[in-house]
């Protein structure tokens, strides 16, 4: 497999995904702006998008999009019991917590990355992001991880979406669950290779 990333974006969930699962893979960095490959590919081609991740699982074959991802990486490597076993009840928990973190707390930090969004439309979007994460701020108030079971890839989408928010002026102080999850899921070795993989440790 292989998987096109930039270093800290979206794509670092599959990247630690991936070597949770204990998956061969390769890996090359986009630039998003110039849509280039770090080999000078048109990354248009990979994935007409424009976006990571892509994961290209054979030749011929990409995957995008994180929460249809994470779950592919899941299966792949069943018996390294990254998401409960499909059909479960667990497993719908699951779904339910990638596509929360998909569509609440990834996107709602979107707008906040864009230079043309004015700072008082950021702050209504701060605003509707902050509901969120008081919500999963409760939740992990009552145990470690997004599900009862324990350690998911949910948590590692989590991980990442979070780690945005310094960038993006939101103060995670706020909610003392999640800065406490964060440090319970950087300790992971997975974790600690994928973001020394994209040079984001120091």
């Amino acid at each position: 497999m292989k998987l096109y990333y930039s270093p800290g974006a979206c794509s670092l969930a599959p990247h630690i995904a991936l070597r949770e699962a204990g998956i061969d893979f390769s890996w090359e960095k986009v630039d998003l702006k110039e849509k280039k490959t770090e080999t000078g590919a048109n990354f248009r081609e990979v994935n007409p998008k424009g976006y990571v991740p892509a994961l290209e699982v054979k030749p011929g074959q990409v995957m995008t999009e994180v929460a249809v991802v994470m779950q592919y990486l899941a299966d792949t490597a069943a018996d390294k019991k990254l998401a409960p076993a499909a059909g479960s009840a667990d497993r719908y928990e699951f779904l339910m917590w990638l596509n929360f973190v998909a569509t609440e707390i990834h996107k709602g930090f979107s707008p906040l990355f864009k230079p043309t969004v004015p700072d008082d439309v950021k702050e209504t979007f701060k605003g509707f992001l902050s509901l969120r994460l008081d919500y999963v701020n409760g939740e992990l108030s009552k145990r470690d991880y997004l599900m009862a079971s324990g350690y998911s890839l949910a948590d590692a989408y989590l991980f990442v979406t979070t780690g945005w928010a310094a960038k993006t002026g939101v103060d995670l102080n706020k909610w003392p669950a999640i800065v406490a999850f964060r440090e319970r899921v950087a300790q992971r070795p997975a974790v600690q290779a994928a973001l020394s993989a994209e040079g984001l440790n120091g």
